[in-house]
């Protein structure tokens, strides 16, 4: 899974000269949180977002009478309130390489690079969709939680079982159980095809535990 498969193309931007409110008003009417900003050379010279502009506005607690508040407001730019050093990325970057600086760097999108051209967005919003999609979010199922030891060969052990039960997987999601002794895992499995009793006798002589199981 590469971004190239998940980023938004062609995405809204913004001139570092706009104001302040006429970017929020861009925002509503496009419904999207953050702004790449391009100047007259098609550059990317920042990214701006929902937050960074609403923060510019002054406090509720201003002695600023309304009609100075919209004259500060009208006159406060982009450029002023963007980020400039844009964290970006490639389409051919790994969803989780995307995923990764977002969670470190705690930002909620970045642009796409192509060489210095912007050809895309990816968000927090995208990987949520990706994640949904790997654990068989949208499919009906049987939705089956295991702990499993972490020694080489037991997920094809399990997902064997699973089978041979006449399961058929259509999602999957691993985790590493933090603060034990030895290697182990959490696997959710998506498995339609099987009933619950079904599944569950086959994976219980193989697993640590089954977790939790339901129909979904």
């Amino acid at each position: 899974m590469f971004v190239r498969e998940y980023m938004t193309t062609n995405p809204v931007t913004i001139a570092p000269d706009i104001s302040v409110p006429a970017a929020l008003r861009l925002m509503g009417d496009k419904q999207v949180r953050r702004l790449p900003v391009i100047d007259s050379h098609g550059k990317l010279v920042g990214i701006v977002s929902d937050k960074d502009l609403l923060h510019a506005a002054p406090s509720p607690a201003t002695t600023l009478a309304i009609w100075e508040i919209s004259d500060l407001l009208a006159r406060l730019k982009v450029s002023t309130v963007m980020t400039r050093q844009v964290v970006t990325v490639s389409p051919g970057s790994t969803l989780e390489e995307a995923a990764r600086i977002m969670a470190d760097r705690k930002i909620g999108g970045l642009p796409v690079m192509d060489g210095k051209k912007l050809v895309g967005i990816i968000t927090e919003s995208d990987l949520f969709r990706v994640l949904l999609e790997l654990m068989g979010g949208r499919r009906s199922g049987v939705r089956i939680t295991v702990s499993v030891s972490g020694v080489k060969g037991t997920l094809a052990k399990v997902s064997n079982a699973i089978f041979n039960a006449g399961g058929n997987i259509v999602g999957l999601g691993i985790n590493e159980i933090a603060d034990t002794d030895h290697l182990k895992w959490e696997i959710v499995f998506k498995v339609q095809d099987a009933s619950k009793e079904e599944i569950s006798a086959a994976l219980r002589p193989l697993v640590d535990e089954i977790l939790d199981v339901r129909e979904m």
